[in-house]
């Protein structure tokens, strides 16, 4: 994930630019506050939904059991499945973030640190967001040709909430003259959907598709982020 960043920095050495030149200040709090809360929002709307329409079910007690045994929640009293969820939920959702944004670093570095201000020199808001997350997408197909079940399904999929997560993180990037939110936005997003939601979720036979980050379900509900993003954008001539 520090390939992109490696990229960028190699890029700047070679056009004499300095790596300080990139926006390193943390810009306003708003900003972070609002990266955190939009990836959690569209996570749990996501989650939601398919419980609601039966694409999968709350995990039970022996699933949550399981899933303290795993964070390592056993040994400090006796937590009944309630209190292990809440517990996982606060962990992830704080030190795992900070966790994760150490390699989400590197790819921000690349995507929204250098790579959508050059796009942006010749594109318009639009164009950026598109041509960007088309390149941001792409990087990953190694990863999904090796562990996709459905490689066209999950390939269509992953390219719509990429492309959709793109134009929330390039406005809140050019809002923000700043690298972090788009740093805490990715490893929100990656957390939530990777982590906390689905172990609180039990598949149901034939609904596989409409589950995690290459689901069907996630491709929704991140468009039509992405499309108010868009719009919010166009309206305040970004």
């Amino acid at each position: 994930m520090w390939c992109p960043a490696i990229a960028a920095f190699i890029t700047l050495k070679i056009k004499g630019r300095k790596i300080s030149s990139l926006n390193w200040n943390w810009g306003n709090w708003k900003y972070i506050r609002l990266s955190y809360f939009i990836p959690a929002l569209y996570s749990v709307i996501t989650y939601v939904l398919i419980w609601i329409f039966g694409f999968g079910n709350l995990a039970n007690g022996d699933a949550i059991t399981d899933w303290g045994k795993e964070l390592g929640l056993f040994g400090i009293g006796t937590l009944n499945p309630m209190e292990i969820t809440i517990i996982a939920i606060i962990l992830l959702g704080t030190v795992e973030i900070l966790r994760a944004s150490a390699t989400t670093l590197g790819e921000e570095i690349g995507w929204r640190g250098f790579f959508i201000y050059e796009l942006r020199k010749v594109l318009s808001y639009t164009s950026t967001s598109i041509f960007s997350g088309f390149i941001w997408a792409s990087w990953h197909w190694p990863l999904l040709v090796y562990y996709s079940n459905n490689v066209l399904l999950e390939f269509t999929t992953f390219f719509i909430v990429i492309i959709s997560m793109s134009f929330i993180i390039t406005y809140y990037t050019f809002k923000s003259k700043s690298i972090w939110p788009a740093v805490v936005f990715h490893a929100v997003s990656n957390v939530y959907i990777q982590k906390i939601l689905p172990p609180l979720t039990m598949k149901t036979e034939g609904t596989e598709y409409w589950l995690g980050e290459n689901g069907i379900m996630f491709a929704i509900v991140t468009c039509f982020f992405g499309i108010y993003f868009w719009r919010k954008a166009i309206k305040e001539k970004l």
